[in-house]
């Protein structure tokens, strides 16, 4: 049985969103999390997730961190974390 569509982008931007926002200033998540709000079968959903992250770091509305360091969700390899961006610009 094929799986299922993914999420239109604009589901994953919500709750990508929500999350960040739930978390608030200085706290970070897992694309994963997010990824797991939207199925019960979610890793399917990891590159969705993640190409919606990346251009939403790309407009300045989330920010993606790998050990810290700024990250590319699209080319990161290994677990990232994204948080709102840091309203002091660091």
């Amino acid at each position: 049985m094929p799986s299922a569509a993914p999420p239109p982008d604009e589901a994953i931007r919500a709750v990508l969103t929500g999350l960040a926002r739930q978390r608030g200033a200085g706290r970070s998540f897992c694309p994963s999390e997010a990824a797991q709000a939207l199925a019960a079968d979610w890793r399917p959903l990891m590159p969705a997730v993640r190409r919606v992250a990346a251009a939403m770091q790309a407009e300045g509305a989330l920010r993606a961190t790998q050990r810290g360091a700024p990250a590319d969700p699209l080319t990161a390899r290994g677990p990232i974390r994204l948080a709102l961006p840091d309203p002091r610009g660091g």
